[in-house]
């Protein structure tokens, strides 16, 4: 029989697909290029991002995320180009995804510009048998597994100086990440990405920006995450934000410099996880270069 590890890797591995099929984050709202190409040089500068999450503390096996991007316009055209690498552990496997984006926007209006954006790359799965039960002899059957996954993904992103909408699949295509004699199989299904937010100024020194995502799995409970976070003399952000029937997260953040942004993410977990768990770390930087604005258009939320 495969170890007792193997069994809870399988559930938190179905537990993770049911609930959230890709890499999850909480501060969604500074890193939209994962999720919808269309972003891609949206700012209007060069942007750098850098995120680690570590989700389920106390949990041997949780997942643990490692993301950097670069996103920026084109000199002066519509075309803006991106790229991503991402890195997703959760117990015995890691995943590694490399992707180029693509946008091209279009001004509809005087304040609102729409984005049709496009993302190809593809995804290097691994299992690694010797990461289960090193005290149990390992079932013969159970074999290191790697296998190479195509992606190919779209997105629309529509937005002003302060409001955003975007519509997204990053992935259109469905393959196998792991086969067990055709007994265990874990296949991702295509998720579809809404998002949205918007800019109020409050008063001269703070700004106010509600946000929303929704991911929606076929098969899967509909995901809803809505956050608010205010800007305070454009230096410190705070927030709080709710995953539903999740968790509950506490955001806050702070413009080092004029490119430099850092930020911080802890979720309460609301679900019968909360007993096995201390709750989920994320922490980011983002660096911006090479505006094409005199200033940075301020609040600078998205």
């Amino acid at each position: 029989m495969k170890s007792r590890l193997l069994l809870f890797f399988v559930l938190l591995l179905g537990l993770s697909s049911q609930a959230q099929q890709d890499a999850q984050f909480t501060q969604y709202m500074y890193n939209t290029i994962n999720v919808n190409p269309a972003y891609a040089g949206s700012r209007g500068m060069m942007s750098i991002f850098g995120l680690h999450r570590t989700q389920w503390v106390g949990i041997e096996g949780a997942p643990q995320t490692n993301s950097f991007s670069m996103n920026t316009p084109l000199n002066d055209s519509q075309v803006g180009l991106g790229v991503s690498v991402m890195n997703d552990k959760i117990g015995p496997t890691v995943e590694n995804t490399l992707t180029a984006d693509f946008s091209y926007t279009i001004q509809t209006s005087d304040t609102y510009k729409l984005a049709f954006g496009l993302k190809a790359g593809g995804s290097f799965f691994n299992l690694d048998v010797s990461l289960l039960d090193p005290n149990n002899p390992i079932d013969p059957s159970l074999t290191n597994y790697n296998k190479f996954n195509p992606q190919i993904g779209g997105g629309l992103y529509l937005h002003s100086e302060k409001t955003y909408v975007g519509v997204s699949i990053p992935n259109f295509l469905q393959t196998n990440r792991y086969n067990d004699n055709d007994v265990l199989i874990y296949t991702p299904k295509m998720t579809y990405y809404v998002i949205a937010g918007h800019v109020f100024d409050v008063s001269p020194s703070v700004q106010f920006k509600p946000a929303l995502l929704t991911k929606i799995v076929n098969g899967a409970p509909l995901q809803v995450d809505l956050s608010g976070n205010v800007l305070i003399n454009e230096k410190l952000t705070l927030g709080l934000a709710y995953r539903w029937d999740a968790a509950v997260s506490g955001l806050a953040g702070f413009q080092v410099s004029e490119g430099l942004f850092i930020g911080y993410g802890y979720d309460y977990e609301t679900t019968r996880l909360q007993k096995y768990n201390s709750g989920s770390h994320e922490i980011f930087l983002r660096f911006d270069l090479f505006s094409n604005y005199n200033t940075i258009v301020s609040p600078r939320f998205f």
